[in-house]
C-alpha cells in the first residue's frame, strides 16, 4: 500500500481518536462512557504502531510529529488519568513510558548535550591557555590541592559517606530543577545552567589533566557520571520543551503549549529524579572509595551507561 492511500485509510480513525482525547481532555477519562473509553484504549494502540510506521514508511516531519503529539496526548489520558492502581502506572511509565517520551523529545535532549559540550570546549581551550581563566571558573582550593599537594579533593567524602551522598543527591538534584525551570525564561536559564557547568566541568577536567591526575579523577567521575551527566542533559531538554511552547507555540495558544511540551517535560522529569538519586549514591558510597581499584570503576561507570542507553531504546511489547 502507497503512502497516500495509507494516510487517507488512517486519518479518520486518528479524528476519532482525537475526538475521544479532547473529551477526555476537558471532561477527565471518568466522564467517558465505556465504549468510548475501548474504543480510546484500542486506537490508541493503533496510534503507536502508526507512528512506528511512518517512522519506517518515512512519511515526512508533518505526519510523524501529528502522530508523535497524539501518542504523548493519549498516553497521559490513558496511563495517568485512568482509574488504574497507581503501582500498574508507575510499573508502566518505568517499563517503556520514560523510554518513549525520551525517544519523543530526543531532539531536545541532543540540543542540550551540545549546548554543554560547547561550554566544555571553552573551557578547555581557555583553561589550557590562560591561567587567570582557570582561577575564575575553580575554586583556589581544589586549585592548590591539585597543584602544591598533587591530590584530589574526593579523599574527604571517604568516612562520611552517608552526609556525602545526600548533600550531593540535594545538590544534583537543585541543579537539574533549575535547569528544567529556566525553560520558561524563553530557554535563557536552562542554556545558561548547561553551558556553565559544561564550562566547570571542563576546568576541572583541564587541571586536573596538567597536572597527571586525569586518570584517578576520571576513574571517579566514570561510575555516577554514566548516570548524574544524561540526566542533566534530560533535565536541560525538558527546560528547551518549555521554552518551545513559550517562545515557540506554533499553532497551539501558548497555555495549551505549555500544558503540551508542559506533560512531555514532566514526565523526563519523573525518570531523571530516580536517576540522580541513584547516581548520589554511587557518589557518595562507590566512586571515592579507596577499595575498589580504578579499572574496576572505569568498567561499572561504561556498563551503567550501556545498559542506560539499551534502557531508554526500549520499545513498547
Amino acid at each position: 500500500m502507497d503512502g497516500q492511500r495509507w494516510l487517507a485509510q488512517q486519518e479518520p480513525q486518528w479524528q476519532r481518536y482525537e475526538q475521544l482525547l479532547q473529551k477526555a481532555e476537558k471532561y477527565s477519562l471518568k466522564n467517558l462512557t465505556g465504549r468510548e473509553v475501548q474504543d480510546l484504549s484500542g486506537l490508541y494502540r493503533m496510534v503507536v504502531a502508526d507512528l512506528a510506521r511512518s517512522r519506517a514508511r518515512q512519511m515526512g516531519p508533518g505526519v510523524t510529529d501529528q502522530l508523535k503529539q497524539l501518542t504523548l496526548r493519549g498516553y497521559s489520558q490513558i496511563y495517568q488519568g485512568g482509574r488504574r492502581p497507581a503501582w500498574r502506572s508507575m510499573w508502566e511509565f518505568v517499563g517503556w513510558g520514560f523510554p518513549a517520551v525520551v525517544q519523543q523529545t530526543w531532539g531536545f535532549t541532543i540540543l542540550a548535550t551540545a549546548v554543554f559540550l560547547a561550554g566544555a570546549l571553552l573551557g578547555w581551550w581557555y583553561t589550557w591557555r590562560d591561567p587567570v581563566f582557570m582561577d575564575l571558573i575553580i575554586p583556589q582550593r581544589i586549585i592548590h590541592m591539585v597543584q602544591e599537594d598533587g591530590q584530589l579533593w574526593m579523599g574527604s567524602i571517604v568516612g562520611s559517606e552517608p552526609l556525602a551522598s545526600s548533600n550531593i543527591m540535594q545538590n544534583n538534584i537543585s541543579v537539574t530543577f533549575s535547569a528544567f525551570a529556566g525553560g520558561l525564561l524563553a530557554g535563557v536559564g536552562t542554556l545558561f545552567i548547561l553551558w556553565i557547568n559544561g564550562l566547570s566541568i571542563a576546568a576541572i577536567a583541564t587541571l586536573v589533566g596538567q597536572n597527571k591526575l586525569a586518570y584517578p579523577f576520571w576513574a571517579f567521575v566514570f561510575p555516577h557520571g554514566a548516570l548524574e551527566l544524561p540526566a542533566i542533559f534530560l533535565a536541560g531538554g525538558a527546560g528547551l520543551l518549555l521554552a518551545k511552547a513559550v517562545v515557540f507555540p506554533g499553532r497551539y495558544k501558548r497555555l495549551a503549549a505549555l500544558k503540551l511540551y508542559g506533560a512531555q517535560a514532566i514526565q523526563l522529569m519523573f525518570g531523571v529524579v530516580p536517576m540522580l538519586i541513584i547516581a548520589g549514591g554511587i557518589e557518595g558510597f562507590f566512586s571515592p572509595s579507596p577499595v575498589v581499584p580504578a579499572p574496576v570503576k572505569y568498567v561499572a561507570g561504561l556498563s551503567l551507561l550501556w545498559g542506560l542507553l539499551l534502557y531508554l531504546r526500549r520499545q513498547p511489547a
